[in-house]
Formats: structure tokens, sequence, C-alpha cells
């Protein structure tokens, strides 16, 4: 079973979000990892408000868990995610777009932020706010059937500073630019990164990948994503700041 400080944290996102607990999966925590796994696939994993803030709260309730070390983050089906769900930018009614907004900013906030290893296993597409899910991991871990792509750079922001974090800024304004689509292999070259599979291998490389992680003690490893959270100076404070500016 999950373990209880997860399970009941869960169990109060779903009540107080009014979400369905499919919206994400989250794994007992086996060696120190956990898997949370994006679970709208007939919607391409499209990040919703309500998905969004699900992953907010549970990775709240895994970072305070003492028994997690690491934490996998994948998608159900053959794709990782298509980014923010379009259909609510069109929503118009009182408090509709703060909310929205909010969301994303919390979301981004607690990907971020998070203060154990995350690993992005990348079993598809991860497209626009997809794409910006994967770069704010530590380390990603691809199908060959992954592509990333920002098709939003025609209307909107991205997150910009992590994916200079790791790819450099000529990279960075390339991909940001032109909103091209970057192949597994190519993503494997530009160091985006660090390893591609076959998509029935990708579980397997992520546990090994999350086991590796999850051999130093838990302490070590708060002591070092901090380390990293601090170099990158990607955080924007919860001051009202939009986490877009990054």
């Amino acid at each position: 079973m999950v373990s209880r400080d997860i399970r009941n944290r869960c169990r109060a996102a779903s009540r107080r979000l009014q979400v369905v607990p499919s919206q994400i999966l989250v794994s007992a925590p086996e060696d120190g990892a956990v898997t949370l796994t994006l679970n709208r696939p007939a919607k391409k994993n499209a990040l919703s408000i309500a998905l969004r803030d699900e992953v907010t709260e549970v990775l709240d309730a895994i970072g305070r868990d003492e028994a997690v070390k690491v934490v996998i983050l994948t998608g159900a089906g053959d794709v990782f995610s298509a980014g923010f769900d379009l259909g609510e930018f069109q929503l118009d009614g009182p408090g509709d777009q703060e909310r929205l907004w909010a969301s994303s900013d919390r979301f981004h906030r607690a990907c971020v932020g998070f203060p154990l290893p995350l690993v992005a296993a990348v079993n598809g597409p991860a497209l626009a706010g997809g794409f910006d899910l994967t770069v704010m991991c530590d380390i990603r871990i691809a199908a060959d059937t992954a592509r990333f792509a920002h098709p939003e750079h025609a209307w909107g922001d991205v997150v910009y500073g992590p994916l200079h974090d790791l790819v450099g800024g000529a990279v960075a304004r390339d991909l940001c630019f032109t909103g091209r689509s970057v192949s597994a292999g190519e993503a494997l070259v530009l160091g985006l990164v660090s390893r591609v599979t076959a998509p029935v291998e990708l579980p397997i490389a992520a546990a090994e990948t999350a086991a590796a992680i999850a051999r130093a003690p838990r302490e070590v490893l708060l002591r070092t994503k901090a380390k990293a959270i601090r170099r990158a100076r990607v955080v924007v404070s919860g001051d009202g700041g939009r986490t877009l500016d990054l």
C-alpha cells in the first residue's frame, strides 16, 4: 500500500479539489522510489487545472514522506503530456483565468522546488507544458518514440530558465523561438536526456536510475537537491511572481 501520509494527503486533495483519483496514479514507495503517473491518456495527459493541482498536492506529500528518496514521473499511454489543457484557456466564468494561472504557478513551484530528485520517464511526446514538465525534472530518460517541442511559442510563454540550465543558451533559444520538434535521438545528443530506450524498456531504465539515486541517504539527497536549486536560481518565491517568468 501507499504509505499512510501519502495516501491520506491524496484523499484530502481529491476531496478538496473535487477531482477523481485517476487524474494521477501514485505507486507505493519501493526501495525509496515512488512512481507518479499522469493518467489522462484519452486527453494525451493534458495538464488540466485539476491534474496540476493534484500533482502539486501529491508532490508536497511525497516530499515529506521519510520513506521516499526519489520520484519517477511518467505518463499513461503513449504520450508523456501534450501540455496544458487548451480548452481551459477558453473559460470565462468569474475567476476562471485567475484560477488557471494560480494553478500553473503552484504546479511549477512544486516541480522546480521539489526537495528530492525527480526522474522523468518520457514515454512519448512531451509538448508545450509537457516539455516544461520534463525540464523541471532533474534527470530525463526517454523512449525512442519521445519528442520535445514548444508549439505554444507562437502565442504564449515557455518555462525558459530550466531549459537554458540544461542545454545552454544557444540551444534553448533555438527551441523556444522556433518551436521546432526534437527527436529522442537529437535530445540525447543535446544533453536534454541522458538515455534513450525502446518503449518497453523505459520503466526498467527509470527504475535502474532511481535505484542508483536511492543508494544515497535521504539527507544527502535533500542537501544535494537544495544545492542544485540554489545554483539554478530559477525558483520564483511565493510572492505573486509568475513562474512562467522563469
